[in-house]
């Protein structure tokens, strides 16, 4: 069960609630090429205004380097948001000053307001205490539903928690409870899918999958770091070597815990990362020493495949391959099919190209859960506190 507080816990009839969300979403020519985000916190919001609250929402969008800019605004997702709700989105100029605090206090039960970019203030990164304390000041409770910045200690996901009632959005409490019961009570098999480009950025989360999960396949470049710890030679494949030695101890943790970690037997390899690219499939032990493997091959993709269709839990995290290219995108196309057809499983993916991968080839519908955030929720896996997180109220409190 989830520790925390959530909007549910507390009665917001009137009283001033201050939203942060994880509105961070692309941007093209100033409009919103994926919603995903916004959608997420649709149930918190409806829920807010449904309760007769006064719904302050505030977000980050890239990175403006602590100053306006006029193309990090959050007016076009302003434009989405009212759309989806179907209701009237002030949009304020303004973070903490003057012109925030004068839309605040015009407010009626049921409206919402969005604030500018919370990056437009050097004090948002360095969580700044006085400008946490101007944001507390815009409200009477503050609500953190940002579950994709919630690994950052910054002054909106952490630091005016400190300065009013805080409580989790609905989103932010699912997110928390969906992983924390995928590690601590899975249905079995456990089956876990990494992939993407570096070991380092997952070598944590790998020795702790090894405590839960019966099988582990890894695919993408990180398999490399492995293969050569196995004592293969990957030609020019991506090689994290300072990650070799690491690798070796997770094998053998591996088969000391009669974890099934599986590695790919075949690659599509090439000399160069192009979309006309001349690929080859060759075995693990064959790979050209001018090639790099770039996918995995069709053995591996089936025997991967296999284990997936007989889990009963699934978590995915990263691409098999250079999925955005069309002569590496068969592996990733695979597994990301064979996890939705797997419908007896609970599947969750764990945010960051795992779901651009599912976008792409039109999955998104056919999984469990869908993290929203792939930094927030490789740290929640690695076991490490995430201050957006620990700064809420406790449910006993």
């Amino acid at each position: 069960m989830f520790s925390k507080k959530t909007v549910k816990d507390l009665d917001v009839r009137g009283k001033r609630v201050l939203v942060r969300v994880d509105f961070n979403v692309p941007l093209a020519e100033g409009s919103v090429t994926d919603d995903t985000r916004i959608r997420a916190a649709l149930p918190t919001l409806r829920y807010l205004v449904d309760h007769g609250a006064r719904v302050i929402v505030m977000s980050h969008l890239g990175r403006p380097n602590g100053k306006p800019d006029a193309q990090y605004s959050l007016r076009p997702v302003q434009r989405v948001l009212q759309r989806l709700l179907g209701r009237n989105v002030l949009f304020v100029e303004d973070i903490a000053g003057q012109e925030a605090h004068d839309a605040a206090d015009r407010m009626v039960d049921g409206e919402i307001i969005m604030l500018e970019n919370v990056r437009f203030d050097p004090g948002e990164k360095t969580n700044d205490p006085a400008f946490a304390q101007a944001l507390a000041s815009l409200a009477d409770i503050y609500v953190n539903d940002a579950f994709g910045a919630a690994h950052r200690a910054h002054a909106s996901t952490a630091g005016v928690a400190a300065y009013l009632p805080a409580v989790a959005g609905l989103l932010l409490a699912r997110e928390v409870e969906t992983l924390t019961a995928m590690l601590t009570d899975p249905e079995r098999p456990f089956v876990a899918i990494l992939g993407g480009s570096k070991v380092s950025d997952k070598i944590i989360v790998i020795d702790r999958m090894l405590e839960c999960v019966d099988a582990l396949l890894i695919g993408g470049a990180m398999c490399f770091t492995f293969l050569v710890a196995k004592g293969i030679n990957v030609g020019r494949s991506l090689v994290e070597t300072e990650w070799i030695e690491p690798a070796k101890k997770l094998l053998d943790k591996a088969l000391e815990r009669g974890v099934d970690l599986v590695l790919p037997v075949d690659l599509v390899v090439a000399d160069q990362i192009v979309d006309d690219a001349e690929t080859m499939i060759v075995g693990r032990e064959e790979i050209p020493p001018d090639m790099m493997g770039l996918d995995i091959g069709p053995t591996t993709t089936e025997l991967f495949k296999g284990a997936i269709s007989t889990a009963r839990t699934i978590f995915w995290n990263g691409p098999m391959g250079v999925f955005e290219m069309k002569p590496f995108e068969t592996g990733t196309r695979e597994i990301a099919t064979a996890v939705a057809r797997n419908n007896r499983a609970i599947s969750i993916i764990g945010g960051g190209d795992s779901v651009a991968a599912l976008k792409k080839f039109e999955l998104e519908e056919r999984v469990t859960f869908v993290s929203t955030g792939g930094g927030a929720s490789m740290k929640l896996l690695e076991g490490t506190a995430l201050p957006g997180v620990e700064a809420l109220m406790d449910k006993n409190a």
